[in-house]
């Protein structure tokens, strides 16, 4: 049984099980998480954009629990992207867009990456190795892929389709954010802004990128890290304008900082967006 929402707003359960939070095991053969994977809201906001958040949470969820991590592991940097979802929730507000996010962990399923990917299941980042993730057999990525990856991106190209249909065509973005310490190297850019094929949007974010931000194209990631699959995915084949949007986590630490920086981002990406279009 796949998992899917309706109605197409879903709230996490309030609690993991213990036994679930404190697993250490090879994960079960299930398909069925303990709490839904995938989140929309404001589905027929007014908005073009379609903003989605895919490293949004770092829960854990019975089959799978930590993965053998301990507490501290699931709270850094490599279990989720802290603030995140912040962001994307005060950018949706102001855009009147809708928003798809995860429930669960990058380190279950890692939803910007295809289920062929090493690094969908991880089982080692940055420092931290994931005992749950070492060693995977094709049953066990099945499961994941048919619980995780699969509901989550069924339910954003559905939205993304279903406004398309109606016109005008939506404007795909991604919403990440990034250590400022990577390796023990510290981090001097703030604001990274990301393509995949088409380079039209990126480049009129960066142009018309708030004053004061350190923005910059296609860092610290670009295309060929392999983090622009749910651009490739679900934006380029459509044609749709889509750019992956990072920031650096210590400037969208609290959700004050989430709010101001929305409020800084909402009408640069309306610009570029104008600026984009008029392209062709």
């Amino acid at each position: 049984m796949i998992l899917t929402e309706s109605p197409r707003t879903v709230e996490l359960r309030a609690n993991q099980s213990r036994d679930a939070n404190s697993m250490t095991a090879r994960p079960e053969r299930l398909t069925q998480p303990a709490h839904p994977v995938v989140t929309v809201t404001n589905p027929e906001g007014s908005g073009r954009v379609v903003i989605c958040c895919e490293h949004a949470s770092n829960g854990f969820p019975a089959p799978w629990g930590r993965l053998g991590l301990s507490a501290e592991a699931a709270r850094a940097h490599i279990a989720w992207d802290p603030g995140a979802l912040g962001l994307a929730q005060a950018l949706a507000k102001q855009l009147d867009a809708p928003l798809v996010h995860a429930n669960v962990s990058r380190l279950i399923y890692d939803l910007n990456r295809p289920p062929q990917s090493r690094g969908a299941m991880a089982a080692q980042s940055e420092v931290f190795e994931v005992p749950g993730n070492a060693g995977l057999d094709g049953e066990a990525r099945r499961a994941r892929t048919e619980a995780v990856y699969v509901p989550f991106h069924a339910e954003l190209r559905a939205l993304l389709a279903r406004r398309a249909a109606t016109g005008p065509l939506p404007v795909l973005i991604t919403v990440h954010s990034f250590t400022p310490v990577w390796h023990g190297r510290p981090r001097m850019v703030e604001f990274g802004i990301i393509h995949d094929a088409d380079p039209r949007l990126a480049q009129a974010v960066l142009a018309y990128a708030p004053a004061g931000l350190d923005a910059r194209l296609n860092e610290p990631y670009s295309a060929v890290d392999e983090v622009t699959h749910t651009l490739a995915l679900h934006a380029t084949p459509m044609g749709f304008l889509s750019v992956m949007l990072e920031l650096r986590n210590d400037l969208i630490a609290s959700a004050d900082a989430q709010e101001a920086m929305a409020a800084r981002l909402a009408p640069s990406l309306t610009a570029a967006i104008a600026a984009a279009e008029s392209e062709g």
